[in-house]
C-alpha cells in the first residue's frame, strides 16, 4: 500500500509530498521533501503508526532539496539511501547544492529549506538506469529520466511510477506545469523522459507535487505542450537580450493567466507558486536557450 504524507511546505497544502510504501522488511519512504518539513513529515509517519527509525530505505527521485533535503536526517538512523550516480556526491558533500540555494534565497533559505547535513560515503547507494531495487516483497525499477534534473530517477513499482517532477506539477486537479530551474532544464532529454513514462505499463503516477494522477497519458500530452509554450514563450525575450529581472513578471502574468483562465482561485495560485515558483522558470530556460543558441 502507498500512503501520501502533505507535508505541508510554507504551511500550504498540497504542495510537497512524501511517500510511505509498506513492506515485510518495514516502511520504505520516496521522497522526504526540504528539512524545514521534516516536524510534518515525522507527524505523518507517526499518524500511520510507524518510527522514523523503522525507516531503512529511502528512494529519492532528485537531490533538489524540495525532494531529498531531509534525507540525511534518515541517513543518521542508518537508512540506505537510494539516489542517482549524478546526485551520490552532492549527499556526501552537499556544500555546493546549499551555497547554490543560498545565492538564489539568501536570507530565506533556513525557513525555506532548513538544514543539509552530509551522509556518510557508504550509505547513499548509486542507482543505474533499469536497475531494479528489492525491499521486502517490494521491487523498484529505476528510471533515469533527465530533462528537469540530469541526476532524476523515476521509480516504477509494479503499475505505479513515482515522477518526482520528470511529470510535472498538478495541484488540487488543476493543470499541469512543468517545473524549469537552473541549471539542468533540457528540452530534448526530457520530451525523452515523457516518452519512455508513456511507455510503461501503467494504472496512474504519483508526483511530488501534488499526488495521485490515474489519467496519466492525458496528463504526459498535457505536460509536454505546456513545456513547448513555456519554452516558445521565452524564447523571442532571449533573443532580443532582455536581462531576466525584466521577463520574470511578464512571465508571472502569463502563467498566472493561464491559471486563472482553468479556474484556480487565489488558494489555488499559492499553492502552484510555493509548489513551483514561476520566476525560478524563466531562470532555467534562459539557460537552456543561452546553451542552444549561443
Amino acid at each position: 500500500m502507498i500512503h501520501t504524507i502533505d507535508l505541508h511546505f510554507q504551511q500550504i497544502p498540497k504542495t510537497i509530498a512524501a511517500f510511505i510504501v509498506e513492506s515485510s522488511e518495514g516502511p520504505i519512504l520516496v521522497e522526504t521533501g526540504p528539512h524545514s518539513t521534516f516536524p510534518q513529515l515525522k507527524k505523518g509517519i507517526e499518524k500511520l503508526g510507524y518510527r522514523i527509525e523503522e525507516i531503512q530505505h529511502v528512494l529519492l527521485t532528485h537531490i533538489h532539496l524540495d525532494h531529498a533535503g531531509s534525507s540525511w536526517a534518515f541517513a543518521e538512523n542508518g537508512a540506505v539511501v537510494y539516489v542517482h550516480p549524478l546526485g551520490y556526491g552532492h549527499l556526501n558533500a552537499p556544500e555546493r547544492l546549499m551555497e547554490s540555494a543560498a545565492r538564489i534565497y539568501k536570507d530565506q533559505m533556513h525557513s525555506l529549506w532548513g538544514q543539509m547535513k552530509p551522509i556518510p560515503e557508504q550509505q547513499p547507494q548509486k542507482v543505474e538506469n533499469g536497475e531494479v531495487i528489492t525491499i521486502g516483497q517490494n521491487q523498484f525499477t529505476a528510471w533515469h529520466t533527465p530533462g528537469h534534473a540530469v541526476h532524476h530517477i523515476a521509480w516504477q513499482l509494479n503499475d505505479k511510477l513515482f515522477c518526482g517532477d520528470v511529470a510535472g506539477v498538478k495541484v488540487n486537479g488543476g493543470p499541469v506545469v512543468p517545473p524549469c530551474p537552473p541549471p539542468d532544464i533540457n528540452l530534448e532529454d526530457w520530451k525523452q523522459s515523457i516518452e519512455l513514462m508513456r511507455n510503461l505499463e501503467l494504472s496512474s503516477i504519483y508526483l511530488t507535487h501534488f499526488g495521485e494522477i490515474k489519467d496519466w497519458k492525458t496528463h504526459l500530452n498535457a505536460l509536454e505542450r505546456v513545456l513547448n509554450d513555456w519554452a516558445n514563450w521565452i524564447l523571442p525575450h532571449f533573443k532580443a537580450g532582455r536581462e531576466m529581472n525584466d521577463i520574470i513578471p511578464d512571465f508571472q502574468n502569463h502563467v498566472k493567466q493561464s491559471l486563472l483562465d482553468a479556474g484556480l482561485t487565489q488558494e489555488g495560485l499559492a499553492q502552484y507558486e510555493a509548489a513551483n515558483p514561476s520566476w525560478m522558470s524563466v531562470a532555467g530556460l534562459l539557460r537552456y536557450w543561452k546553451k542552444r543558441l549561443p
